[in-house]
């Protein structure tokens, strides 16, 4: 699965996917906020490197929706029914890897930041646990791609393969 990640004007962005498996899914916006890590990419990094396979790209890869709609308006206007017929049940796996995901994007953007002098210090919420190992690669993957996001102007692309 390839996932394509488009600037936009200040901190917003346009996500892409293309899969193998599942409808193909129509362009949506990011939720955007930050320079130099688009909260989506920071998703895809975690999940890669802490090997999260129920996250949102392992998910999508497997055929699976998500905040996504289908291109083809026959197959939006099934998911449409789908979703408001049924509430998807996700697996308890899902579910952990899902907060697993949540939880390491937010300790690790604020490691990155302070590492980067963005931040003076770390939230509270980070400094009163102990940080997994993990985020240190993780930290990492961010180093790799931030940069890089900013770098670019608008309309610029970043290219991701789950």
């Amino acid at each position: 699965m390839r996932v394509v990640f488009a600037k936009g004007p200040g901190t917003s962005y346009d996500i892409a996917v293309h899969r193998e498996t599942g409808a193909a899914l129509a362009p949506r916006n990011g939720p955007g906020g930050h320079p130099y890590l688009p909260h989506d990419l920071v998703h895809f990094l975690v999940e890669a490197e802490a090997g999260i396979k129920l996250g949102v790209y392992g998910r999508l890869a497997a055929g699976d929706n998500g905040l996504f709609w289908p291109a083809d308006p026959a197959e939006r206007a099934k998911a449409a029914r789908h979703r408001k017929s049924k509430r998807p049940k996700s697996s308890p796996e899902a579910q952990t890897d899902m907060a697993r995901s949540e939880e390491l994007a937010g300790i690790a953007v604020p490691v990155w930041e302070v590492r980067h002098g963005h931040a003076a210090e770390l939230p509270a919420y980070v400094t009163v646990r102990e940080i997994p190992p993990v985020v240190d690669r993780i930290v990492s993957r961010l180093d790799e791609y931030a940069e890089r996001w900013h770098a670019l102007p608008v309309g610029g692309t970043l290219t991701l393969t789950w």
